[in-house]
Formats: C-alpha cells, sequence, structure tokens
C-alpha cells in the first residue's frame, strides 16, 4: 500500500472509531510498523486533519471532520459498488479486500445502498490453508512478465509439470483459468485456477513478450474456450 492510501486508511480508520485508536493497532491493521504510523499521524497533523492524542494513549479524529465528495453521480456510484460486489465471485482473495477497502471509502462519502444485493456464489476462494494458490500471484506474475513452474491435474487427474509464460486471467462465471503459452506444448493453453496444484514463480523473465504474446492469444482464442484448451 502507497503512502497516499496509508494516510487516507487512517482517516477512515479514526473517522471510523467511536474511542481512541492505538498506533499499534493501526500498524496491525495496515500491515507496517509503529514507527510508519507515527510519522503518518504527524504528517497528517502537519497538514491540519483533526487528529487528537499521542503514542501510548491513542489516536481521535476530531468531529465533524469530513472528506471532499467523489465526483460520481448515483447511478455511477451504484454501478461501482455492483461491480465491487461482484469481485466475491472470483475467488481472487486479494481483489475482494481490495473492493472491500474500496467499498468503504465509498461508503465513507455516500449513504450504504443496501438494497443492491449481488449472491456472492461463483469462483472456488483461493484459500492457501487448501493448498490453493493464490490468484495474486498469478496476477504479479503477469504483469511482472515472470515465468511460472507448475504442477497441473486436468478433468482425467492427469498430473504435468508445466513451464509457462502467463498471458492472462480470465474470470469466468465458476472458475478462473489462466492464459499461457506452455513451454512444453509450445501453444497458448488455459489452467483451471483450482486444478493448479502447485505453482512456483521462476526467476526466469519474458521481458517484453508479454504484450504481444497477449496479442496474439486474443487473435486465436476466445474466452469461452478455455475448456477446449487446457492441459
Amino acid at each position: 500500500m502507497n503512502r497516499s492510501n496509508r494516510l487516507f486508511e487512517i482517516i477512515q480508520l479514526l473517522r471510523a472509531s467511536g474511542r481512541p485508536v492505538t498506533a499499534a493497532r493501526l500498524a496491525e491493521v495496515l500491515e507496517v510498523s509503529e514507527r510508519t504510523i507515527y510519522r503518518d499521524i504527524a504528517a497528517l497533523q502537519g497538514m491540519r486533519t483533526p487528529i487528537e492524542g499521542e503514542a501510548g494513549i491513542g489516536y481521535v479524529m476530531r468531529k465533524g471532520y469530513d472528506l471532499p465528495p467523489l465526483n460520481f453521480d448515483a447511478e455511477e456510484i451504484q454501478a461501482l459498488q455492483v461491480g465491487l460486489a461482484l469481485l466475491a465471485r472470483t475467488g481472487d482473495s486479494a481483489l475482494q479486500q481490495a473492493a472491500s477497502r474500496i467499498c468503504g471509502k465509498i461508503d465513507a462519502l455516500h449513504c450504504a445502498v443496501d438494497w443492491l444485493q449481488v449472491a456472492p456464489w461463483g469462483a472456488p476462494q483461493d484459500d492457501p490453508d487448501r493448498g490453493c494458490v493464490q490468484m495474486a500471484m498469478l496476477r504479479d506474475a503477469v504483469r511482472d512478465e515472470r515465468k511460472l513452474d507448475m504442477t497441473y491435474r486436468d478433468e482425467a487427474d492427469v498430473e504435468t509439470r508445466r513451464i509457462v509464460r502467463p498471458v492472462a486471467v480470465v474470470y469466468h462465471l465458476n472458475c478462473v483459468m489462466l492464459a499461457a503459452w506452455c513451454e512444453w506444448r509450445q501453444a497458448f493453453r488455459h489452467f483451471r485456477v483450482d486444478r493448479i496444484w502447485c505453482c512456483e514463480v521462476l526467476g526466469d523473465r519474458f521481458t517484453g513478450q508479454g504484450e504481444a504474446l497477449r496479442r496474439l492469444w486474443l487473435e486465436q482464442n476466445e474466452f469461452g474456450a478455455g475448456e477446449q484448451l487446457m492441459g
């Protein structure tokens, strides 16, 4: 989380709390050191944000402090809320957590819209405690153009080991697919994320090739072709 987002989160946490919040608690929630929190609080106070308190006791936000409204109309806000809620169907825990933080920011500036509901059923959750590969790692590998060494089990439970160059993550209704150039097959393949049983990000990169591979993949395949191109 960058510093600007962290400062915003501190303001939100203090505004939402009815009692002083310690630096230790803020550090735990934001996953930074207490020293970082002390620096951030000092920076906010230097910007005349009405935060009161001190180290060891806790901090509070003076009542009446508000943030400028987001420049969205009512329908745009509802579109954001529904779109963010739909992330619950992806099974991507990191995106779900990010969506929850964004919704908190929207609700802090606008009235909550509890009459817009999205059913959460969809792709399996990428829970590492159950041996699932986290989708955040796959997204990072696509973005950073890093090869993956993975073990994959197809629908017949046949296990293979692949070195792949990931080019896209495709969110279907009931599953998530990793589109990649498979070095074994020498072709594009789609892998269901819930069938990837072991995955390691390699030091090998394919720097500068990702965009060209993605264009070629888009020319050759449709999203719905994933089941036909697995393995």
